[in-house]
């Protein structure tokens, strides 16, 4: 199904497909799954009981989008979601896409701070909250900066009266406008919509200063969605479990249009991660595809009751988001019955996939690459100094082009020109390889990167090494400051339940097997990584944590040459 056009010598390549771009709104591609696939399931809410099939979800997604008109929301205009995984979110995300409004993404664990930042810089006029998630009072929070946004004139709380009335449909002068003027109302809207148009804002997690708004449109998600449903062989017999959060790219996306774009069915575990929750949905929903970060599958695989939960319906799913442990992989394959799991690699700003394995590809090639370039982009690695291609096997920073490539970040044209080159090139910061077949493998951020004495060492190599020791469940490799390299490693390490192992123990399983310079001089022992709600793990935290324990304060003040 994937053709890719490789040049041999230099790290560059494209991929193609049997099967073209899909040239239609998101609004569209629903109607088209609507009138295939009826009467089959399209989502089921495990926490609630509730279930729609495909005409009911579009007669739920078809009020909902009548009733966002009624309450006077305009093409383009922006309509906030902060809220968990609950049915409400899919609801919303299909009913703005129809209307032509801009879905803006907020992330469930922000506070106060952040909640307002993404509704100023967004110019959110809409708010549909959830009453709470968690430890976090949404109203609360809402309340406090509500009079600081001068945009937003309606809020609305998921389970209010006021939710219940939008999204039963806008109201006429006898208290509804009947079937054919929903219907009319909405043809009319659609008639003004292009494919190219922006229809969400997702806010990425920033490094330094305030997360920036990817502006993404119809093309670029739908068409990421359906080809990640197509390199997992996605038709409408697929049950696909979503435990990973809407508010992010691998489930709005990669998730809920992967699987309406196929007619296959969406199955909500629970509103935030539970691995208990999520095995319990598999087995009793019989599905068939599961996604998650690395961290997801660890948790589930470590669960006590684990080998009770019958998990044989699953053969696909999707590994993504952060580095994939190869020991990880090979455990999800072996005693979870995904033998076609796939590895996916991208960023929000590129909708999100620019490379994934396939089912085809060989074992080794599935544990320990992101697979190879996407249909219809181009992906190249480049020398971070120069910009010039690197040969095949050399590191450099991975960049991609094509369609998945967002229109950029919203109202900060500085940013965009930042991140998007003059060939409309998007240089993700990830460094990355590329084999002679056109296998990629990321070996981490060019920030990430430890120099210890003037050499490199990619922290992911460091890490793989120690995941093969049979005590090990999770690792983490850090740069930590030291006086005469620069930068020392120090690893954070989980231990399997009920093992015990000393930093002696973990050097002397290094030594010989790994060169010296690669071989961590701290070792942390620790129940949890410092990690955001995605589950990516925030490498900066640890670095501030393990800098501060072991007394290196000084150190850091060093002036290196």
């Amino acid at each position: 199904m994937v053709a890719t056009t490789d040049t041999g010598r230099l790290s560059y390549s494209n991929g193609s497909s049997d099967r073209p771009l899909i040239g239609e709104t998101i609004g569209a591609n629903l109607d088209a799954a609507v009138a295939a696939f009826g009467s089959r399931d399209a989502l089921v809410d495990v926490p609630s009981g509730r279930r729609w099939t495909y005409t009911e979800l579009n007669a739920a997604v078809d009020a909902l989008a009548g009733g966002l008109i009624g309450a006077g929301i305009g093409a383009r205009d922006r309509v906030g979601i902060w809220a968990p995984n609950v049915p409400e979110w899919v609801l919303l995300q299909y009913a703005t896409a129809k209307i032509g409004a801009i879905l803006v993404n907020i992330n469930p664990a922000y506070r106060s701070h952040e909640l307002g930042y993404a509704l100023r810089q967004s110019g959110v006029t809409m708010l549909v909250s959830a009453e709470r998630f968690k430890t976090s009072d949404y109203r609360a929070m809402v309340d406090e900066v509500r009079g600081e946004i001068g945009t937003l004139s309606q809020v609305i709380y998921i389970g209010s009266p006021e939710w219940d009335a939008l999204a039963a449909g806008p109201a006429g002068s006898d208290g509804s406008v009947g079937a054919a003027g929903l219907r009319e109302m909405l043809a009319q809207r659609a008639a003004g919509l292009s494919f190219d148009d922006p229809i969400n804002i997702q806010y990425t997690s920033g490094t330094t200063g305030f997360p920036k708004g990817a502006t993404l449109s119809h093309h670029n998600i739908l068409n990421n969605a359906f080809f990640v449903g197509e390199l997992c062989r996605y038709t409408e017999q697929d049950r696909v479990c979503i435990p990973v959060p809407f508010y992010h790219c691998f489930g709005m996306v990669m998730g809920n249009l992967g699987s309406t774009t196929h007619g296959a069915c969406m199955v909500i575990p629970a509103p935030g991660f539970d691995p208990a929750a999520t095995l319990q949905a598999v087995q009793d929903e019989r599905c068939t595809s599961l996604y998650g970060v690395p961290t997801m599958f660890i948790a589930e695989l470590g669960l006590p009751g684990f080998a009770s939960y019958d998990l044989s319906s699953l053969r696909t799913g999707i590994m993504a988001g952060s580095p994939c442990p190869v020991e990880v992989m090979k455990r999800v394959v072996s005693e979870m019955h995904m033998t076609e799991v796939t590895i996916c690699y991208g960023m929000t700003e590129t909708s999100p996939v620019s490379t994934q394995t396939v089912a085809e590809d060989d074992m080794e090639r599935r544990v320990s690459t992101v697979g190879r370039v996407h249909p219809y982009t181009e992906i190249k690695i480049v020398d971070p100094e120069t910009g010039v291609v690197a040969p095949r096997g050399a590191t450099g920073e991975l960049c991609t082009r094509g369609y998945s490539v967002m229109l950029g970040y919203w109202d900060q044209p500085d940013k965009t020109a930042e991140a998007i080159d003059a060939a409309r090139w998007m240089h993700t910061g990830d460094l990355a390889t590329m084999d002679d077949a056109g296998y990629v493998n990321i070996v981490g951020r060019s920030k990430d990167m430890i120099i210890r004495g003037g050499e490199n060492v990619y922290p992911r190599e460091v890490e793989e090494f120690l995941y093969t020791h049979p005590a090990v469940e999770d690792v983490q490799v850090i740069g930590v400051p030291d006086a005469r390299y620069g930068e020392e490693l120090c690893a954070w390490v989980r231990l399997r339940a009920g093992q015990q192992l000393t930093e002696d123990d973990l050097r002397a399983y290094c030594t010989g097997k790994i060169a010296h310079f690669k071989v961590p001089r701290y070792f942390r022992f620790t129940d949890e990584f410092p990690m955001t709600v995605t589950g990516k793990i925030q490498k900066f935290k640890m670095r501030e944590v393990s800098t501060e324990e072991l007394g290196l304060q000084d150190a850091a003040g060093t002036t290196m040459a």
